[in-house]
């Protein structure tokens, strides 16, 4: 088994602090499995939370002289699936974790799982890495049904793929409300074409009168333009043919999270 190097004792302190925080950390109980389970003793139990956790880990790793424990312990504390009824928290202990690993050279991905990364030689730089998407994806409201499908790429700032899975998220959309199988434009045809009497399997609007009517066929043209624009290019054409950087992504995913936001507002028909 690889050791790791032991982290610095002021980036230790600062783990320990966010994870023992007293109004967003872990509850005592939760501090003692985690560190059980991890094979890590607790020599201070009567102190506070975010001091104790920092003796335990910091005495562990003296003795083992590795981080391996102190590892095992986050990935513990980090598993999505304590976080199964709280995301905003899962993504707010992983962005503040992911600021000061930075600096020993790791994160913490979606999975809660542990990958190596540059070593962040700046606060600016460490903050910037974990928390400069998020900040712009946050500022454009981008639709929370886009996220799930591209949030691991987009972190891994693997912008071809970040967009390519987030168009894919329309089409799966349209499949669910529509109960269609059929993909690209056939799908988009078949769940929003209107025929010969104005009834679509989904609809947009109430199609009352020919505005609304017109509306309802730009929609459907604007779903199949997203598909031409991104997922068929990102699909055939090689990443180092279709460059794109991390501004061009943000405004490839506001073009598809207004997709999403267009699809909230659709209902399906009972034709």
């Amino acid at each position: 088994m690889v050791a790791y190097p032991k982290i610095e004792s002021n980036i230790l302190r600062a783990i320990s602090a966010l994870i023992g925080d007293t109004n967003s950390g872990l509850t005592g109980t939760e501090m003692t499995k985690y560190l059980r389970d991890s094979g890590i003793d607790d020599p201070s139990p009567g102190i506070t939370k975010r001091d104790r956790l920092f003796d335990a880990l910091h005495q562990k790793q003296e003795q083992d002289r590795c981080s391996n424990n102190v590892f095992a312990f986050i990935k513990k504390v980090m598993h999505p699936s304590n976080y199964a009824n709280n995301e905003e928290m899962f993504d707010h202990r992983r962005h503040e974790l992911n600021v000061q690993l930075a600096f020993v050279g790791w994160r913490v991905t979606e999975k809660g799982e542990l990958e190596s990364v540059v070593v962040a030689q700046t606060i600016d730089e460490a903050k910037e890495r974990a928390g400069r998407l998020r900040k712009k994806l946050q500022e454009r409201k981008i639709h929370s049904e886009l996220l799930k499908y591209c949030r691991e790429e987009l972190l891994k700032e693997n912008y071809f793929h970040a967009v390519l899975e987030a168009s894919k998220s329309i089409a799966e959309r349209v499949r669910e409300m529509s109960s269609l199988t059929e993909d690209g434009g056939d799908l988009i045809a078949k769940a929003f074409g209107l025929g010969a009497n104005n009834q679509p399997k989904l609809a947009v609007n109430f199609l009352s009168n020919g505005s609304e009517i017109s509306e309802h066929k730009g929609f459907a043209n604007f779903l199949v333009g997203v598909f031409g624009m991104f997922r068929n290019v990102t699909a055939h054409a090689p990443k180092i043919k279709w460059a794109i950087n991390e501004d061009d992504a943000v405004e490839a995913l506001a073009v598809i999270s207004f997709a999403h936001k267009k699809l909230d507002e659709c209902y399906k028909t009972p034709w």
